[in-house]
Parts: C-alpha cells; sequence; structure tokens
C-alpha cells in the first residue's frame, strides 16, 4: 500500500475546533463531513489515524474526497477546508447588448416566408445571415431570450 502524501496532524486547538463545529449542527452537510474526515484521519488522536478506505466506509463518501481533504488540509489549513470557495472562473458574454437587441427585432419580426414563427436556429442563421455575429448557437439565442422573458409560443389575448 503506498504511503500517504498528506498526513493530518491537528493540534488540540484545532480537534476542539471540529469538535464544536460539528456538534453545533448549523453549517452544510459537505462541510460536516469535511470536519468528520479530519478527525478520523488525525494521526495524533488515539481514535484517529484511520486509513481512507475505513473513513470512506465510516462516513459514506468516496476516498477521492477524502484524499482531496487531506490535501486542502496540508496546503491552505483548517479554515479552507471549513470553507467553500467560489468558483474564480470568469465566463464571456456571448452577446453584447446591441447584439441581444438585434436579435430581439428579429424575433419580434415577421417569421420567414412559409413559417408559422421563429426557431431558434432560425434565429441564429439569421443573425450569421446578417453579420450580426460570426458565429453564435440556437442555445446561446435560446439563452438570450430566456434572459429577457421573451417567448417564441404562441401570442395570447391579454
Amino acid at each position: 500500500m503506498p504511503k500517504k502524501k498528506y498526513i493530518v496532524s491537528l493540534d488540540n486547538e484545532e480537534r476542539q475546533q471540529l469538535e464544536e463545529f460539528i456538534s453545533r449542527g448549523k453549517h452544510g452537510a459537505r462541510a460536516l463531513a469535511r470536519a468528520r474526515i479530519l478527525l478520523k484521519a488525525d494521526v495524533n488522536h488515539a481514535k484517529g489515524g484511520w486509513c481512507d478506505q475505513q473513513i470512506a466506509d465510516a462516513l459514506d463518501v468516496g476516498t477521492s474526497t477524502i484524499e482531496r481533504t487531506r490535501q486542502k488540509f496540508v496546503e491552505q489549513g483548517l479554515e479552507a477546508v471549513l470553507t467553500r470557495q467560489r468558483g474564480s472562473r470568469i465566463y464571456q458574454r456571448l452577446l453584447d447588448g446591441k447584439q441581444e437587441a438585434e436579435l430581439i427585432a428579429i424575433a419580434c419580426g415577421e417569421a420567414p416566408e412559409g413559417r408559422s414563427r421563429w426557431t431558434l436556429r432560425l434565429l441564429a442563421q439569421r443573425m450569421v445571415a446578417l453579420n450580426y455575429v460570426e458565429d453564435i448557437s440556437y442555445e446561446t439565442v435560446r439563452q438570450t431570450l430566456k434572459k429577457t422573458s421573451f417567448s417564441l409560443g404562441e401570442k395570447t389575448a391579454g
């Protein structure tokens, strides 16, 4: 069996903090599970130092979760394990405001000849044909129209 790369070694203060964290029960299930993982994996305590498979069986979590929890604790500390990190990915907008306005104007206009109404694919094709965008998927059209509460469905009498 390979030797563990990340060894959890809690001091008395950290152990007490984790036990209080669990006993309060006012935290999310993931955070509570991670706290329990650290307590079971602690090599400085008589009841700790369990192997990953024993912890996985006892807490009903995957061994990869245990490995990631160990690694995060060793590299970043206790607070990083117990608090959820926000994603750092930045999403680029696919259409700017002017392009969105053009899309809505097309969708509000008359449907193409031989059609009773616009489809998402037809709107995407028209946006490309009119050179408003170089390329666009029908899913982007759908999300844009949904964001503006626009419906391609039948018009209801109001």
